[in-house]
């Protein structure tokens, strides 16, 4: 069952095939959404499993599953400790992430995130957050513009793009995504303009969910939450966020190197499980979101 507004669920069989489930086994879906991996994991879990999933847009709300076995938490995924000690979970067999915007919001002009539609600036996955990308865009400083325009984009011209926003919203506040191209057209390289401005979105993105920030809290948790022998199943959608998972799950760390005994040996939490799974061609043709996914399963050691 797919939910209106929602796609398939992307590398739907080979992420659920990744928390290798048990019958009994307690499960976290941390990125809702429309349910497609909730319901696969339900489907293959007994009686006496359970299924934990969180989602913080408020649109989730309306694909919750009625199963005795499913538990929905309205909260972002960075809280996942926080709420499954709440409520008397300590320890998981499996978490599943499936980073990124879906379907459904991109799909919804009036949440922003998109480049084919104009609307206000917003990106919020949250929507009752104070920060949304208008805020980002009409009062951040220069230095911090640029940063995230580098950091987060990863665009070489990072600082004259944060100069011309700067510049232009001196004039007049800058609401909607229009006006936003608008003042950027200069930098839109013609045949790149799309992929360009998606490098602007995804910065402004980041920043106004700090995205990065809560997908570190979320490997620590799953580090911590994980039984020995317990898998994590994460698909990320961009380079930023595999070079973390990446090197989390090689060596516990996103930057730098642990420390080693005399002997040159360190422990790491994690083992990785498998190469790299990528859509198949046919997957890609049926669902263009599904072109950059990128799927890395581990095992808690």
């Amino acid at each position: 069952m797919n939910q209106i507004g929602y796609h398939n669920p992307v590398l739907l069989k080979e992420t659920v095939a990744g928390l290798n489930i048990k019958n009994d086994g307690v499960y976290v879906d941390v990125t809702f959404g429309g349910g497609g991996h909730s319901r696969e994991i339900l489907r293959q879990l007994g009686p006496k499993g359970r299924l934990i999933a969180f989602d913080q847009d408020k649109d989730a709300l309306l694909n919750i599953i009625k199963d005795s076995r499913f538990l929905f938490i309205n909260e972002n995924f960075k809280f996942m400790k926080r709420f499954l000690k709440f409520n008397n979970v300590n320890f998981i067999d499996g978490v599943l992430a499936d980073f990124g915007v879906s379907s459904h919001q991109f799909d919804k002009p009036e949440r922003g995130f998109s480049t084919r539609f104009d609307s206000h600036l917003d990106m919020r996955m949250n929507q009752d957050s104070p920060v949304s990308a208008k805020t980002v865009i009409n009062k951040y400083d220069e230095s911090d513009l640029k940063r995230l325009f580098r950091d987060y984009g990863e665009l070489r011209l990072a600082p004259a793009i944060a100069r011309t926003i700067i510049e232009a919203r001196s004039l007049n506040p800058i609401e909607t995504t229009l006006q936003l191209k608008s003042i950027l057209r200069k930098y839109l390289t013609s045949g790149k303009e799309n992929k360009i401005l998606a490098q602007i979105y995804q910065a402004i993105r980041i920043e106004v969910n700090k995205e990065l920030d809560a997908l570190k809290s979320f490997l620590k948790d799953a580090k911590d939450m994980l039984r020995p022998g317990g898998r994590l199943s994460v698909i990320s959608y961009h380079s930023l966020e595999d070079r973390l998972v990446k090197r989390f799950i090689r060596n516990g760390m996103f930057s730098g190197e642990p420390q080693r005994d005399i002997f040159g040996n360190y422990e790491v939490p994690l083992k990785k499980i498998g190469k790299l799974i990528i859509p198949s061609s046919q997957e890609i043709k049926i669902n263009n979101r599904a072109r950059s996914a990128k799927l890395r399963v581990a095992m808690k050691l």
